[in-house]
Protein backbone atom coordinates (compact mmCIF):
# COMPACT_ATOMS: atom_id res chain seq x y z
CA UNK A 1 0.00 0.00 0.00
CA UNK A 2 1.18 3.97 -1.01
CA UNK A 3 2.30 5.82 1.78
CA UNK A 4 0.01 8.35 0.95
CA UNK A 5 -2.96 6.43 0.71
CA UNK A 6 -2.25 4.75 4.20
CA UNK A 7 -2.13 8.42 5.48
CA UNK A 8 -4.74 9.83 3.99
CA UNK A 9 -7.27 6.66 5.66
CA UNK A 10 -5.75 7.30 9.32
CA UNK A 11 -6.44 10.76 8.68
CA UNK A 12 -10.12 10.68 7.45
CA UNK A 13 -11.32 8.88 10.57
CA UNK A 14 -10.89 9.09 14.35
CA UNK A 15 -12.02 5.07 14.40
CA UNK A 16 -9.21 3.24 13.11
CA UNK A 17 -10.10 -0.53 13.22
CA UNK A 18 -10.95 -0.92 9.52
CA UNK A 19 -7.01 1.35 9.49
CA UNK A 20 -6.04 -1.40 11.56
CA UNK A 21 -7.41 -4.39 9.58
CA UNK A 22 -5.92 -3.04 6.38
CA UNK A 23 -3.03 -3.16 7.98
CA UNK A 24 -3.04 -6.55 9.26
CA UNK A 25 -3.99 -7.91 6.02
CA UNK A 26 -1.55 -5.93 3.77
CA UNK A 27 0.56 -8.82 3.66
CA UNK A 28 -2.04 -10.53 1.81
CA UNK A 29 -1.81 -8.85 -1.18
CA UNK A 30 0.53 -9.58 -3.87
CA UNK A 31 -0.79 -13.22 -4.46
CA UNK A 32 0.31 -14.43 -1.38
CA UNK A 33 -2.69 -16.90 -0.57
CA UNK A 34 -4.83 -16.32 2.79
CA UNK A 35 -4.73 -18.41 5.14
CA UNK A 36 -7.77 -20.43 5.84
CA UNK A 37 -10.14 -20.62 9.21
CA UNK A 38 -9.37 -24.35 10.97
CA UNK A 39 -11.90 -26.61 9.75
CA UNK A 40 -14.20 -27.77 12.97
CA UNK A 41 -13.96 -31.18 13.70
CA UNK A 42 -16.77 -33.46 14.93
CA UNK A 43 -17.94 -32.76 18.37
CA UNK A 44 -19.31 -35.11 20.66
CA UNK A 45 -21.88 -33.04 23.09
CA UNK A 46 -19.93 -33.62 26.70
CA UNK A 47 -21.99 -30.41 28.10
CA UNK A 48 -25.84 -30.83 27.15
CA UNK A 49 -27.30 -27.91 25.63
CA UNK A 50 -30.62 -27.37 23.79
CA UNK A 51 -32.21 -24.56 21.75
CA UNK A 52 -34.84 -22.95 24.13
CA UNK A 53 -35.98 -19.91 21.95
CA UNK A 54 -35.17 -17.85 19.11
CA UNK A 55 -35.98 -13.67 18.22
CA UNK A 56 -35.31 -11.11 15.78
CA UNK A 57 -34.73 -8.18 15.13
CA UNK A 58 -32.65 -6.29 12.67
CA UNK A 59 -29.16 -7.08 11.68
CA UNK A 60 -25.94 -6.02 13.68
CA UNK A 61 -23.02 -4.16 12.68
CA UNK A 62 -22.33 -1.68 15.55
CA UNK A 63 -20.18 -2.91 18.42
CA UNK A 64 -23.21 -4.28 21.03
CA UNK A 65 -23.26 -4.99 23.94
CA UNK A 66 -26.35 -7.07 25.57
CA UNK A 67 -27.00 -5.74 28.62
CA UNK A 68 -27.72 -8.50 31.70
CA UNK A 69 -30.01 -7.48 34.82
CA UNK A 70 -31.62 -10.42 36.39
CA UNK A 71 -33.20 -12.88 33.67
CA UNK A 72 -33.65 -9.81 31.71
CA UNK A 73 -31.25 -8.85 28.56
CA UNK A 74 -31.08 -5.73 26.26
CA UNK A 75 -30.55 -5.82 22.70
CA UNK A 76 -30.51 -3.63 20.14
CA UNK A 77 -30.18 -3.45 16.23
CA UNK A 78 -28.42 -0.74 13.66
CA UNK A 79 -31.30 0.77 12.71
CA UNK A 80 -32.32 1.77 16.46
CA UNK A 81 -34.81 -0.90 17.28
CA UNK A 82 -34.35 -1.45 21.62
CA UNK A 83 -35.61 -3.72 23.44
CA UNK A 84 -35.93 -5.59 26.79
CA UNK A 85 -36.03 -9.75 26.76
CA UNK A 86 -37.57 -11.92 29.29
CA UNK A 87 -34.33 -14.35 29.18
CA UNK A 88 -36.20 -17.42 29.88
CA UNK A 89 -38.66 -17.06 27.18
CA UNK A 90 -37.05 -14.34 24.18
CA UNK A 91 -40.65 -12.79 24.93
CA UNK A 92 -40.46 -8.73 24.62
CA UNK A 93 -40.87 -7.45 27.45
CA UNK A 94 -40.73 -4.13 25.55
CA UNK A 95 -39.48 -3.18 22.11
CA UNK A 96 -39.47 0.29 20.89
CA UNK A 97 -37.87 1.54 17.23
CA UNK A 98 -35.87 5.26 17.78
CA UNK A 99 -35.49 5.23 13.96
CA UNK A 100 -31.77 5.92 13.93
CA UNK A 101 -28.98 4.28 13.62
CA UNK A 102 -27.18 3.08 16.41
CA UNK A 103 -23.26 3.68 16.88
CA UNK A 104 -23.02 2.14 20.73
CA UNK A 105 -25.37 0.16 22.69
CA UNK A 106 -26.61 -1.35 25.22
CA UNK A 107 -26.27 -0.37 28.30
CA UNK A 108 -28.99 -0.78 31.24
CA UNK A 109 -29.96 -1.96 34.61
CA UNK A 110 -32.88 -3.67 33.98
CA UNK A 111 -35.50 -0.92 34.37
CA UNK A 112 -33.27 2.46 32.31
CA UNK A 113 -31.81 1.10 29.13
CA UNK A 114 -28.82 3.28 27.15
CA UNK A 115 -27.73 3.95 23.72
CA UNK A 116 -25.56 6.53 21.32
CA UNK A 117 -26.86 7.31 17.95
CA UNK A 118 -24.64 7.84 15.00
CA UNK A 119 -25.57 11.63 15.39
CA UNK A 120 -23.47 11.77 18.87
CA UNK A 121 -27.11 11.61 21.07
CA UNK A 122 -27.34 9.40 23.68
CA UNK A 123 -30.99 8.55 24.47
CA UNK A 124 -32.14 6.54 27.24
CA UNK A 125 -35.54 4.96 27.77
CA UNK A 126 -37.99 2.81 30.26
CA UNK A 127 -40.65 0.86 29.78
CA UNK A 128 -40.87 1.03 26.15
CA UNK A 129 -40.66 4.77 25.77
CA UNK A 130 -37.73 7.14 25.54
CA UNK A 131 -37.44 9.38 28.39
CA UNK A 132 -34.82 11.97 27.24
CA UNK A 133 -31.98 12.35 24.58
CA UNK A 134 -28.77 14.84 24.56
CA UNK A 135 -26.36 15.55 22.62
CA UNK A 136 -22.51 14.96 22.94
CA UNK A 137 -19.75 16.23 21.58
CA UNK A 138 -18.23 13.40 20.05
CA UNK A 139 -18.88 10.08 18.49
CA UNK A 140 -19.17 7.13 21.17
CA UNK A 141 -18.63 2.88 20.29
CA UNK A 142 -19.03 2.02 24.16
CA UNK A 143 -21.96 1.08 25.85
CA UNK A 144 -23.57 4.19 28.06
CA UNK A 145 -22.98 2.23 31.59
CA UNK A 146 -26.08 2.88 33.91
CA UNK A 147 -26.00 2.72 37.84
CA UNK A 148 -27.17 4.82 40.70
CA UNK A 149 -29.92 6.22 38.55
CA UNK A 150 -27.04 7.74 36.05
CA UNK A 151 -26.20 7.11 32.90
CA UNK A 152 -22.65 7.49 32.23
CA UNK A 153 -20.78 7.49 28.77
CA UNK A 154 -17.36 7.14 27.70
CA UNK A 155 -16.74 9.10 23.92
CA UNK A 156 -14.11 8.94 21.50
CA UNK A 157 -12.65 11.93 22.34
CA UNK A 158 -11.70 10.56 26.17
CA UNK A 159 -14.48 12.45 27.45
CA UNK A 160 -16.28 10.75 30.33
CA UNK A 161 -20.18 12.20 31.03
CA UNK A 162 -22.63 12.19 33.75
CA UNK A 163 -26.44 12.35 33.18
CA UNK A 164 -29.24 12.09 35.05
CA UNK A 165 -31.38 8.69 34.76
CA UNK A 166 -34.90 10.46 35.05
CA UNK A 167 -34.40 13.73 33.25
CA UNK A 168 -31.10 13.33 31.14
CA UNK A 169 -29.38 17.18 32.92
CA UNK A 170 -25.56 16.55 32.47
CA UNK A 171 -24.19 16.20 35.85
CA UNK A 172 -20.87 16.41 35.07
CA UNK A 173 -18.19 16.05 32.20
CA UNK A 174 -14.20 15.17 32.57
CA UNK A 175 -11.84 15.17 29.15
CA UNK A 176 -8.43 13.79 28.92
CA UNK A 177 -6.20 14.90 25.57
CA UNK A 178 -7.04 12.67 22.70
CA UNK A 179 -4.79 11.20 20.55
CA UNK A 180 -5.49 11.31 16.81
CA UNK A 181 -6.91 7.85 16.34
CA UNK A 182 -9.48 5.71 18.82
CA UNK A 183 -10.69 2.19 17.75
CA UNK A 184 -14.59 1.66 16.51
CA UNK A 185 -15.05 -0.62 19.40
CA UNK A 186 -16.55 -1.05 23.00
CA UNK A 187 -14.32 0.28 25.21
CA UNK A 188 -14.27 -0.27 29.26
CA UNK A 189 -16.56 1.19 31.78
CA UNK A 190 -17.72 -0.16 35.09
CA UNK A 191 -18.34 0.16 38.49
CA UNK A 192 -16.71 -1.53 41.26
CA UNK A 193 -18.12 -0.26 44.99
CA UNK A 194 -18.22 3.46 44.79
CA UNK A 195 -15.66 3.76 42.18
CA UNK A 196 -16.41 4.64 38.41
CA UNK A 197 -13.57 2.41 36.68
CA UNK A 198 -12.68 3.27 33.16
CA UNK A 199 -10.61 2.77 29.98
CA UNK A 200 -8.80 5.56 28.78
CA UNK A 201 -5.83 5.05 25.95
CA UNK A 202 -3.73 2.45 27.39
CA UNK A 203 -4.79 3.48 31.10
CA UNK A 204 -7.52 1.56 33.65
CA UNK A 205 -8.94 4.91 35.39
CA UNK A 206 -10.63 5.33 38.97
CA UNK A 207 -13.19 8.25 38.65
CA UNK A 208 -15.24 9.60 41.25
CA UNK A 209 -18.81 9.08 40.21
CA UNK A 210 -19.95 12.35 41.85
CA UNK A 211 -17.44 14.73 40.00
CA UNK A 212 -15.67 12.97 37.93
CA UNK A 213 -11.97 13.63 39.53
CA UNK A 214 -9.78 11.01 38.89
CA UNK A 215 -8.89 9.12 41.92
CA UNK A 216 -6.06 6.81 40.32
CA UNK A 217 -4.37 5.60 37.13
CA UNK A 218 -2.87 2.12 35.95
CA UNK A 219 -1.00 1.59 32.88
CA UNK A 220 -1.86 -1.98 31.18
CA UNK A 221 -0.22 -0.59 28.12
CA UNK A 222 1.93 2.09 26.61
CA UNK A 223 2.33 3.81 22.75
CA UNK A 224 5.21 2.50 20.62
CA UNK A 225 5.98 2.90 17.46
CA UNK A 226 6.69 5.52 15.30
CA UNK A 227 2.98 6.62 13.44
CA UNK A 228 -0.31 7.04 14.66
CA UNK A 229 -1.98 3.53 13.70
CA UNK A 230 1.05 1.75 15.66
CA UNK A 231 1.04 4.22 18.54
CA UNK A 232 -2.56 3.25 18.86
CA UNK A 233 -3.35 1.95 22.53
CA UNK A 234 -7.23 1.29 23.91
CA UNK A 235 -8.51 -0.89 26.50
CA UNK A 236 -11.51 -3.31 25.17
CA UNK A 237 -14.75 -4.72 26.98
CA UNK A 238 -14.97 -7.38 27.72
CA UNK A 239 -13.14 -7.06 31.50
CA UNK A 240 -13.12 -10.19 34.41
CA UNK A 241 -14.30 -8.26 37.85
CA UNK A 242 -13.41 -10.27 41.29
CA UNK A 243 -13.52 -7.92 43.57
CA UNK A 244 -11.44 -5.49 43.62
CA UNK A 245 -9.80 -7.15 40.74
CA UNK A 246 -10.67 -6.08 37.48
CA UNK A 247 -8.51 -7.37 34.33
CA UNK A 248 -9.03 -6.25 30.96
CA UNK A 249 -7.15 -6.74 27.39
CA UNK A 250 -5.22 -3.16 25.71
CA UNK A 251 -5.53 -3.95 21.88
CA UNK A 252 -2.91 -6.13 19.89
CA UNK A 253 -0.81 -5.06 23.28
CA UNK A 254 -1.21 -6.79 26.29
CA UNK A 255 -3.55 -8.04 29.20
CA UNK A 256 -3.30 -6.61 32.72
CA UNK A 257 -4.93 -6.81 36.68
CA UNK A 258 -5.53 -4.30 38.20
CA UNK A 259 -6.14 -3.94 42.28
CA UNK A 260 -8.92 -1.33 42.26
CA UNK A 261 -9.02 -0.43 45.82
CA UNK A 262 -5.37 0.99 46.22
CA UNK A 263 -5.06 1.81 42.31
CA UNK A 264 -2.19 -0.15 41.35
CA UNK A 265 -1.18 -2.77 39.04
CA UNK A 266 -0.58 -5.88 39.73
CA UNK A 267 0.89 -6.94 36.71
CA UNK A 268 0.57 -7.14 32.95
CA UNK A 269 1.36 -9.80 30.01
CA UNK A 270 2.02 -9.02 26.22
CA UNK A 271 -1.22 -10.60 24.18
CA UNK A 272 -2.00 -10.16 20.89
CA UNK A 273 -6.05 -9.91 21.31
CA UNK A 274 -8.63 -7.66 19.90
CA UNK A 275 -10.99 -8.79 22.03
CA UNK A 276 -12.09 -8.66 25.70
CA UNK A 277 -11.19 -10.92 28.38
CA UNK A 278 -13.46 -13.08 30.57
CA UNK A 279 -12.66 -15.19 33.81
CA UNK A 280 -12.97 -16.54 37.28
CA UNK A 281 -11.11 -16.72 40.54
CA UNK A 282 -8.21 -19.05 39.10
CA UNK A 283 -8.24 -18.16 35.78
CA UNK A 284 -8.33 -15.58 32.43
CA UNK A 285 -9.37 -16.70 29.24
CA UNK A 286 -8.69 -14.57 25.96
CA UNK A 287 -9.29 -15.42 22.30
CA UNK A 288 -6.12 -14.20 20.07
CA UNK A 289 -5.96 -12.03 16.90
CA UNK A 290 -5.12 -15.27 15.15
CA UNK A 291 -8.19 -17.58 16.68
CA UNK A 292 -5.89 -18.89 19.55
CA UNK A 293 -7.74 -19.10 22.42
CA UNK A 294 -5.57 -18.99 25.54
CA UNK A 295 -6.02 -19.95 29.50
CA UNK A 296 -3.73 -17.51 32.31
CA UNK A 297 -3.49 -17.67 35.87
CA UNK A 298 -5.06 -14.22 37.42
CA UNK A 299 -2.61 -14.29 40.01
CA UNK A 300 0.53 -13.77 38.04
CA UNK A 301 -0.52 -14.31 34.13
CA UNK A 302 1.25 -17.47 33.74
CA UNK A 303 -0.51 -19.58 30.74
CA UNK A 304 -2.13 -22.28 31.75
CA UNK A 305 -2.92 -23.64 28.15
CA UNK A 306 -3.93 -22.61 24.44
CA UNK A 307 -5.71 -23.95 21.78
CA UNK A 308 -5.98 -23.72 17.91
CA UNK A 309 -8.56 -25.36 17.16
CA UNK A 310 -10.94 -22.37 16.42
CA UNK A 311 -7.93 -20.45 14.64
CA UNK A 312 -8.85 -17.48 12.45
CA UNK A 313 -12.92 -18.35 12.73
CA UNK A 314 -13.35 -14.68 13.51
CA UNK A 315 -14.01 -15.15 17.70
CA UNK A 316 -15.53 -12.77 19.84
CA UNK A 317 -14.63 -12.25 23.63
CA UNK A 318 -15.49 -15.33 25.57
CA UNK A 319 -18.23 -15.88 28.34
CA UNK A 320 -17.11 -18.42 31.53
CA UNK A 321 -20.43 -20.00 31.79
CA UNK A 322 -20.39 -23.11 34.71
CA UNK A 323 -17.67 -25.66 33.71
CA UNK A 324 -16.78 -23.66 30.01
CA UNK A 325 -15.65 -21.06 28.27
CA UNK A 326 -18.01 -20.05 25.55
CA UNK A 327 -17.29 -18.37 22.10
CA UNK A 328 -19.24 -17.33 19.32
CA UNK A 329 -17.27 -17.20 15.74
CA UNK A 330 -17.47 -15.45 12.20
CA UNK A 331 -20.19 -18.01 10.74
CA UNK A 332 -22.75 -18.28 13.50
CA UNK A 333 -21.32 -21.13 15.89
CA UNK A 334 -21.20 -20.86 19.84
CA UNK A 335 -18.52 -23.37 20.75
CA UNK A 336 -18.05 -24.63 24.18
CA UNK A 337 -14.75 -25.52 25.69
CA UNK A 338 -13.71 -26.59 28.67
CA UNK A 339 -11.89 -24.11 31.05
CA UNK A 340 -9.14 -26.67 32.51
CA UNK A 341 -7.84 -27.53 29.45
CA UNK A 342 -9.59 -25.85 26.40
CA UNK A 343 -11.22 -29.17 24.93
CA UNK A 344 -14.46 -28.83 22.77
CA UNK A 345 -16.84 -29.59 24.93
CA UNK A 346 -20.24 -28.89 22.52
CA UNK A 347 -20.92 -26.93 19.71
CA UNK A 348 -23.91 -24.90 19.00
CA UNK A 349 -25.60 -23.25 15.51
CA UNK A 350 -27.54 -20.43 14.82
CA UNK A 351 -28.52 -18.74 11.53
CA UNK A 352 -24.94 -18.56 10.27
CA UNK A 353 -24.09 -15.11 9.83
CA UNK A 354 -21.69 -13.59 12.63
CA UNK A 355 -21.90 -13.58 16.23
CA UNK A 356 -22.47 -9.96 16.60
CA UNK A 357 -21.59 -9.72 20.30
CA UNK A 358 -19.74 -12.06 23.20
CA UNK A 359 -22.58 -13.91 24.52
CA UNK A 360 -24.01 -13.34 28.01
CA UNK A 361 -25.60 -15.50 30.37
CA UNK A 362 -29.19 -14.64 31.98
CA UNK A 363 -30.11 -16.27 34.65
CA UNK A 364 -29.59 -20.08 33.25
CA UNK A 365 -29.79 -19.00 30.00
CA UNK A 366 -26.95 -18.49 27.37
CA UNK A 367 -27.90 -15.87 24.98
CA UNK A 368 -26.18 -14.95 21.89
CA UNK A 369 -27.28 -12.20 19.15
CA UNK A 370 -25.82 -12.73 15.34
CA UNK A 371 -25.00 -10.28 12.85
CA UNK A 372 -27.99 -10.80 10.76
CA UNK A 373 -30.29 -10.24 13.99
CA UNK A 374 -30.95 -13.29 15.63
CA UNK A 375 -31.20 -13.84 19.46
CA UNK A 376 -31.21 -17.35 20.14
CA UNK A 377 -31.64 -18.69 23.98
CA UNK A 378 -29.87 -21.81 25.24
CA UNK A 379 -30.54 -23.49 28.53
CA UNK A 380 -28.96 -26.78 30.12
CA UNK A 381 -30.43 -29.65 29.84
Amino acid sequence: MKKQSFRSLALAARAPLAIITVAILAGCFGGVKKPQPAELQPVTALVSVRQSWNSRMGPVSFPLDVTVAGNSVGVASDDGTVALLDAQTGRDIWRMALKTPLSAGVGGDGKLLAVVTKANEVVAMQAGRELWRQKLNAQAFTAPFVAGERVFVLAADRSVSAFDGQTGRKLWSQQRSSEPLVLRQSGVMLAVGDTLVVGLAGRLAGMNPSNGSIQWEAPIATPRGINDVERLVDLVGSVSRVGESVCVRAFQASIGCVNTARGNLLWTRPANGVQGIQGDDRMLFGTEADGTVIAWKRTDGERVWSSERLRLRGLTAPLVAGRSVVIGDATGFIHLLSREDGSLLNRLTTDGSAISAAPVLAGNTLVAVTHNGGIYGFQPE
